[in-house]
């Protein structure tokens, strides 16, 4: 398991060692799990939300 322990991902940020795109998550090489929907689980236990945009911002007006 690596040390990255940068909280905003950028930089030295920790990269995925195993991808289950058919299951909707990747695990990242400090321990952290990355879901599909921008959700993370952290190696500390810290949860981080979705990042979802808001439903009226996804229609397209015909």
């Amino acid at each position: 398991m690596c040390s990255h322990q940068t909280p905003n991902r950028d930089s030295g940020a920790p990269h995925i060692v195993a991808a289950h795109p058919e299951q909707g998550w990747s695990l990242l090489c400090d321990g952290g799990i990355v879901f599909d929907d921008t959700g993370e689980l952290r190696a500390d236990g810290n949860v981080v939300p979705p990042h979802r945009a808001p439903a009226e911002r996804l229609t397209v007006a015909a």
